[in-house]
């Protein structure tokens, strides 16, 4: 008898908002359509912190600055599957942002951009959007 495999009742991701000129920061990785805000998925019994330095170290190669890191906010959305949690932060950077080999694009979008990231990425939009953050 084949046993299922369940999918996870809950993604709990990390993401970092790097905002310039009106327009957020976003990633594609390689092989998938879609873009996302950066960052992953915390591994084990990481923190939040932990999480977003490691994750940025390797999509974007900067060392987020952890003394300058400031939750923005948790954003939670169904997109046809488990419960997807983004817990977002600011932070300043030290380096120069580079895609990763595990990136295949950056790209900075602007609120008319919103359909072309995940639900609870538009969340996380329609947030900045409301307080003249995006444009």
């Amino acid at each position: 008898m084949a046993e299922s495999i369940k999918s996870p009742a809950l993604i709990d991701t990390v993401a970092w908002v790097h905002l310039e000129a009106g327009r957020i920061l976003c990633a594609r990785p390689r092989g998938k359509q879609v873009f996302y805000i950066p960052g992953g998925k915390r591994e084990g019994a990481e923190t939040d912190l932990q999480t977003l330095l490691r994750e940025i170290k390797e999509e974007l190669t900067v060392e987020i600055l952890e003394n300058t890191v400031a939750h923005v906010g948790t954003y939670e959305a169904r997109d046809g599957g488990p419960l997807v949690r983004m817990s977002c932060y600011t932070a300043d950077y030290r380096g120069t942002l580079t895609a990763s080999t595990e990136i295949e694009e950056l790209a900075w979008f602007g609120y008319a951009d919103r359909p072309l990231v995940p639900p609870v990425d538009q969340l996380l939009f329609d947030d900045l959007a409301a307080t003249g953050q995006l444009t």
